[in-house]
């Protein structure tokens, strides 16, 4: 048997927490960066998002982020812009939800913006009356069965 030559295992690899509970000091957008809610995640360390200007972009979350920072859809996260592709963006930050709760308190995030939700996407379509998805049995159906 050959003699164990690295420096840990799995549990190495992942690191110490490094004190997500600590309060952080609130980020804003600077010239070049905006703010957006992630649609859906695509896989691949990128991710669809909405930005607030009203563009979609193809986003990609930057390497420090990569495995560490785990974002889902709903999420408001911090994208930079690209001078040479305005359809794609580079994930710099995510916010938690406190602080996405204080940033559209400030009036950085619309109004309009839902939080705290999965599945951003065409959530109005969904809010219709879609009772044909049940169906109901009475006493006497149930006896023929």
């Amino acid at each position: 048997m050959p003699k164990n030559k690295g420096k840990g295992g799995k549990n190495r690899k992942r690191g110490k927490n490094e004190a997500d509970d600590e309060k952080r000091e609130l980020i804003f957008k600077e010239d070049g960066q905006e703010y957006a809610q992630v649609l859906r995640m695509l896989g691949n360390g990128r991710c669809e998002a909405m930005c607030i200007d009203g563009t979609k972009r193809l986003c990609h979350i930057r390497g420090k982020m990569h495995k560490k920072v785990w974002i889902a859809a709903g999420d408001i996260v911090l994208v930079g812009l690209r001078d040479y592709q305005d359809d794609k963006a580079d994930v710099i930050l995510k916010y938690m939800s406190d602080e996405a709760r204080l940033l559209k308190a400030y009036g950085e995030l619309p109004e309009n913006t839902r939080l705290n939700e999965g599945i951003v996407g065409d959530l109005e379509d969904d809010d219709d009356n879609n009772d044909d998805d049940y169906v109901e049995f009475e006493d006497e159906d149930i006896d023929r069965i």
